[in-house]
């Protein structure tokens, strides 16, 4: 009821955010009352506040006040707030009365609230209104502040299990207590106050000293409004319930502030404004406390997923200075992006934040991403010098790109999110400063739903419990404190070596995927579609450039975003489609870019292939640099896969998540003919490019060493593929393929490499010969006599379906509906064994081969297209019944292979 009432609500915000707009531009003092406001704002919050960003506020103010009247009516939290007392000043100069006549269509939501709230005359029956009223509406009315700021709500025993620990640890390492004074507590990203909340109802400070903690020890932050006044009123409410006080006493411990923006100051500049004076007192009062706690849940937000959401992250020098020079500049990773998400900037900003005298406990539930993840070794290598001791409490739930057995054993989240999340408890104690933290580790378990993992929790109450069975970690080397890797792997030959430092099987190029960043515009089973998608986008785009163009020259100097339609979704603005309309730069369409290129497993699509709409081509224009140069690529996960290690050959261009942030290992590659080089490499021929071996010299010498003069490259270039497909290597490096590219050594059997390689080949001319192989001999076909091909989306049979034609009841994988005519069955089992990135063959096509939608271009990708444009009307019929085979004969295959002990 709440979530429709959401949506009505963001529509009349809206209304709003244009009454005030018209206010405030009417009349000069009006203005004038707004820039000290926004000044405000800036000083006590964010220096990047916009000027639209301080009218929602002023919106929301507008609609959230009737509702916490409604809720505490007892209290006087409106008129005592200093933050709701501001934007109230501000309001009233505007005329704020004219405005709330909006509040009249609203009338009913007040009123269901009102509704809810009688009668409920204590604190945990307030709370959960607060969480629904948070769950349900805020978010629902306004999302992309939601996403941009990372928000969720945390689960009550999550909040309590670290509650409590931080109390067993305080007393364990320091001798001290949740309730003991000078034991400052922060919770700096607040949200609806649970933390602080739990904390006040724990029982874990008795009523002598829940006064003076709650006016002078506690302290909590957030930076979005509508979750500021509900923490506000919720620690309020709590701590009346829990003192027993009839009185009301505002909680002067709560500030609306970005905390991550408190440490970007030198102390030089003030906060202070007559709009927000007491918040901002509030706030210099927090920097010159003595922090011995700092608890809550990190932000999870890793910025906009395109510049059309119009919801980036704010960028902090400073805080990121820091992450430099510690996380950042201790990895060995290439790609260092992750180490400035939001979460990992609150582990950063507490850090340097406790008190360095005294030390304490930072306790956050978070991504857990950071556990295991590749670019996070400097990040774990710098937990373990800077803290004595660390718990980690592994909840895991990461289920994003993982699918099957991998997705099930994960389990259900806790958050309901695809990420990861841990609970990890860092104790600094400065008396143990020169010394590596001892690290202690817990698994929550396979398979656990929610509901499992949340009572666990609850049981355990505490990392102090001692039916944890906590582990001792010791990191190794590479700083990986779980899925260690081998050290036998280190001894084997790199695939590839792009710096050349080392040698390696292929040199000097190998590439990721190409990565378009705009899939939906760029990609499609029609060719058509594509060139009008991209028609318009360029269109759109130009357009742009004139406008912007004619702002430059009349000397009104807007910058691109400025001159943006970010609400046009017939074009995605990215950072480089932005930057060349700041440059003035004009496109043209060019049919010839578009080519075949293979999207995802057994999947071949029509791509735009274009370096300016495309985000980044890396090394393929030199693998594939034009449609008649023929070329076979080995790909497999790249580093930092969520999914198990898997490889595929390709002939197309490949996409970056063909297979998991695909890593391409060529046969061939290709370089340009300059007139220089002509003659010097002359082949008797006048070809644009020159091609080169994939295969490196290194390695082609030191087979024919150990096998013989009759090695060739192509021999080896299967031997590879061969053995990446071995299950006695996959298995014994597990670990090492998650985070490290492969390494294979040369085997010492001649009858070993040849075994591999014969195998390799075998398996490459099926992988992409894929459409031509006959069907599985096996497979019974109804239904394809009604000359009726078109797919919408294929399905497994739901349990009471009947195969048609038998009264045989299914209730598994052996038969898929193709369409509502035609059905196959009999598929044997062995067809789903055959997993390539994460996913049998079989779902694969299944899962590509079906008309969507793209909810933002509104783009339709219709594989019926393909079937079309290649002339074969059961080419999606015949595709799925060749891939059956071919994923038949590669589990035979693989069965094949020689065993060998690598280690």
């Amino acid at each position: 009821y709440w979530e429709q009432w959401a949506k009505s609500v963001g529509r009349i915000a809206e209304r709003q955010v244009e009454r005030i707009n018209r206010l405030r531009a009417g009349d000069r003092s009006h203005e004038q009352a707004f820039a000290d406001f926004l000044a405000g704002l800036r000083n006590n919050i964010n220096p990047s506040i916009s000027e639209q960003e301080a009218v929602e506020m002023l919106s929301q103010h507008i609609i959230t006040k009737p509702v916490f009247e409604a809720l505490f009516e007892g209290y006087s939290f409106v008129s005592s707030n200093p933050v709701s007392v501001g934007m109230q000043s501000m309001l009233d100069l505007l005329e704020a009365q004219a405005i709330e006549k909006d509040t009249i269509s609203l009338k009913k939501f007040y009123e269901s609230v009102q509704r809810r709230a009688s009668g409920i005359d204590n604190a945990e029956g307030k709370q959960r209104i607060i969480i629904e009223l948070y769950d349900k509406f805020f978010k629902t009315a306004f999302p992309k502040m939601v996403e941009r700021l990372g928000i969720v709500y945390t689960p009550v025993e999550v909040v309590d299990f670290i509650i409590h620990s931080v109390d067993d640890v305080l007393k364990k390492e320091f001798k001290r207590s949740l309730a003991d004074e000078n034991v400052h507590i922060l919770d700096p990203f607040t949200g609806t106050g649970t933390f602080i909340t739990r904390l006040l109802q724990s029982g874990l400070i008795d009523r002598d000293n829940l006064p003076r903690k709650y006016l002078h020890e506690l302290h909590a932050n957030e930076i979005l409004l509508l979750a500021y006044y509900i923490a506000a009123v919720n620690i309020e409410n709590a701590y009346h319930d829990a003192a027993g006080n009839e009185e009301y006493i505002p909680f002067d411990g709560i500030c609306l502030t970005d905390t991550f923006q408190l440490g970007e100051s030198d102390g030089s500049d003030k906060l202070f404004s007559e709009m927000m004076l007491k918040n901002s007192e509030r706030v210099e009062e927090q920097k010159k406390a003595p922090l011995r706690v700092i608890m809550g849940n990190p932000p999870y937000s890793v910025g906009q997923k395109s510049a059309n959401d119009n919801a980036q992250n704010q960028e902090y020098k400073q805080l990121n200075k820091r992450i430099a020079k510690t996380y950042a500049a201790a990895t060995t990773a290439t790609l260092k992006n992750s180490l400035y998400d939001s979460y990992i900037k609150a582990f950063r900003w507490s850090t340097d934040r406790l008190d360095p005298e005294h030390g304490g406990i930072i306790a956050f539930v978070s991504n857990g991403v950071w556990l295991d993840n590749n670019s996070a070794d400097g990040f774990r290598e710098c937990l373990e010098k800077e803290f004595s001791k660390i718990y980690v409490f592994n909840l895991r739930g990461f289920i994003r790109g993982r699918s099957g057995e991998a997705a099930k054993k994960e389990g259900q989240n806790v958050f309901d999110i695809m990420t990861g999340v841990s609970i990890i408890i860092l104790v600094k104690n400065p008396k143990k400063k020169n010394e590596k933290a001892v690290i202690h580790y817990h698994d929550i378990g396979d398979y656990l739903n929610k509901k499992e993992k949340l009572s666990t929790i609850e049981k355990f109450k505490s990392v102090n419990n001692p039916a944890m069975q906590w582990r001792i970690i010791k990191p190794n080397e590479h700083n990986d404190w779980i899925n260690q890797r081998n050290d036998a792997f280190g001894d084997f030959i790199p695939l590839g070596d792009k710096k050349g430092k080392t040698n390696s099987f292929f040199q000097p190029y190998y590439s990721n995927g190409v990565k378009s960043n705009r899939d939906a515009w760029v990609y499609n089973f029609s060719k058509e579609t594509i060139q009008n998608s991209m028609e318009a986008s360029i269109d759109i785009y130009n357009k742009h450039v004139e406008k912007h163009a004619a702002n430059l020259k009349s000397n009104i100097g807007l910058m691109a975003d400025d001159v943006i339609d970010f609400e046009n979704n017939m074009i995605r603005w990215t950072r480089e489609v932005k930057w060349d309309l700041e440059k003035g730069t004009v496109h043209q369409f060019k049919v010839k870019n578009i080519v075949t290129g293979i999207y995802r497993p057994f999947t071949k699509q029509r791509y735009y292939f274009d370096k300016h709409w495309n985000n980044t081509l890396y090394q393929i224009p030199k693998l594939f640099p034009a449609p008649e140069l023929h070329n076979r690529v080995i790909c497999v996960t790249g580093v930092g896969g969520r999914k198990e290690f898997s490889g595929i050959i390709s002939d197309s261009l490949p996409d970056l998540e063909l297979i998991e942030k695909a890593q391409c290992f060529p046969l061939y590659w290709y370089e340009k003919n300059q007139k220089e080089q002509l003659e010097l490499f002359s082949t008797g021929n006048d070809s644009e490019y020159i091609r080169r071996d994939g295969i490196s010299d290194f390695i082609f010498k030191r087979a024919k060493k150990q096998y013989g003069k009759s090695v060739t490259k192509k021999d080896i270039f299967y031997y590879v593929y061969g053995i990446l497909h071995s299950p006695e290597y996959r298995a014994a490096f597990a670990n090492d393929l998650k985070k490290m590219l492969p390494r294979l050594p040369l085997l010492d059997n001649a009858k070993d490499f040849w075994a591999f390689s014969k195998a390799g080949r075998a398996l490459a001319d099926l992988h992409i010969n894929y459409e031509t192989v006959p069907p599985y001999h096996g497979v019974t076909v109804t239904g394809a006599d009604s000359g009726f091909f078109r797919v919408e989306k294929m399905r497994f049979p739901k349990k009471d379906d009947m195969v048609r034609g038998t009264k045989k009841k299914v209730n598994d994988t052996s038969t898929i509906h193709l369409n509502s005519k035609i059905t196959l069955s009999d598929i044997p089992e062995k067809a789903y064994h055959y997993v390539v990135n994460g996913k049998s063959a079989v779902e694969w096509i299944m899962e590509r081969y079906q008309v969507k939608t793209d909810k933002k271009s509104g783009i339709t990708n219709d594989p019926n297209n393909w079937a079309e444009e290649v002339g074969n009307p059961r080419y999606i019929l015949d595709v799925l019944l060749s891939v059956i085979n071919v994923s038949v004969q590669t589990v035979d295959i693989v069965d094949g292979l020689p065993t060998v002990d690598f280690l």
